[in-house]
């Protein structure tokens, strides 16, 4: 009778998972396909693992657990130890990742453990529940309702873009409207839009999360619709992809005057470090580097916010899940934006009283 196979290599196993992955053979908790990003990630950590373990010389395998003596045990738990602190100190001290992306390609490691043990039966041990998964909280960058507004309505700033320009302002601006992420916003087509009552809404399902989104649109968002509804076939808007819509919206906030320094900070294994647009010169970074399509969505969630609209009604706008942490990140900031405007009103309150004070 032949031996078993006690030991396998990794790298092919997770080959197999990725395959299994893109066929729908292995899905989510749910039943559900897993998503096309979330198999782009898996891709990049089969590239990770296979340069780890070329460059520092580390032999990935995975070892069946079930005939081990207590110091074999041992020595597998100290195995995915070392294989751990290897790995991350790779991903942090030769990549330069922080705390957000190692915490995500552990996740998924986990993952594909968990894969190896409850679908394919494995007896390889628990010791990736030690892998601890990082995480932290990336400064918000958002457009305040008052920039927004010059956005919207000075056209003496406007006439400073060009034609190109104007219309990734126009996207730009109507993503602030709308709380979609930027694939969904790019998405939309004319189907998309519904008129009841004389009001505009948009109704879209989430690619993410599948959800379903109904949002009212304000009038400027209503005349950037009819500004380019005869220019395309379906489409509503302009369409750029991801990369060339950040660079110019770049251009278009230091146009607008949005340019002050910002201290930024990431995190690496929980320890803040500052972040410099140059790190020789230690040039800080200025509002306008930091705005990317991101600030779209997060902006529209933050301006309703700010303005009073009740949270829950936020949520099923945006398609957050009630307990979502992400989003109660917002409902900070945007109390924060809110005690803000109430110490400026407060001051101003004082003032008066002063004022009167002296008159008397």
């Amino acid at each position: 009778m032949p031996k078993k196979t006690t030991e396998h290599l990794l790298l092919p196993l997770f080959r197999k998972f990725i395959n299994e992955v893109k066929k729908g053979k292995h899905l989510q908790k749910n039943g559900k396909k897993i998503k096309s990003a979330s198999i782009r990630n898996y891709g990049y950590l089969e590239l990770l693992l296979q340069k780890f373990s070329v460059e520092k010389q580390f032999d990935i395998r995975v070892k069946i657990t079930t005939q081990l003596t207590q110091k074999q045990f041992e020595d597998e738990k100290k195995y995915w130890k070392d294989f751990y602190l290897s790995f991350t100190g790779y991903l942090y001290d030769d990549l330069g990742h922080h705390d957000n992306y190692v915490g995500r390609m552990i996740k998924l490691l986990r993952s594909f453990f968990n894969y190896l043990i409850n679908e394919k039966g494995m007896s390889i041990g628990f010791f990736h529940r030690k892998f601890y998964i990082p995480s932290e909280e990336v400064d918000i960058v958002v457009i305040s309702p008052e920039r927004l507004n010059l956005l919207v309505h000075s056209k003496e700033l406007e006439d400073r873009l060009d034609q190109e320009l104007k219309k990734v302002k126009d996207v730009f601006v109507f993503g602030c409207a709308v709380a979609l992420r930027y694939s969904d916003l790019m998405a939309l087509k004319k189907e998309n839009v519904e008129t009841i009552n004389n009001r505009v809404y948009i109704k879209v399902q989430s690619k993410k999360t599948q959800a379903y989104t109904r949002v009212k649109l304000p009038e400027y968002a209503i005349g950037i619709l009819k500004k380019y509804s005869k220019l395309y076939t379906n489409r509503i808007l302009p369409e750029f992809n991801k990369v060339y819509m950040n660079k110019k919206i770049k251009v278009i906030m230091e146009t607008y005057g949005f340019d002050e320094p910002i201290s930024r900070t990431r995190q690496k294994r929980g320890i803040p470090e500052p972040m410099y647009k140059d790190a020789k010169t230690k040039r800080t970074y200025r509002f306008c580097d930091a705005v990317t399509t991101h600030t779209m969505r997060r902006s529209a969630i933050t301006t309703m916010l700010s303005l009073g609209m009740n949270e829950q009604m936020v949520r099923q706008i945006s398609g957050h899940a009630s307990g979502s942490k992400e989003f109660y990140r917002y409902v900070a900031f945007a109390q924060t934006y809110i005690d803000t405007e109430i110490d400026m009103v407060h001051e101003k309150l004082n003032s008066k009283r002063f004022e009167l004070e002296a008159k008397i």
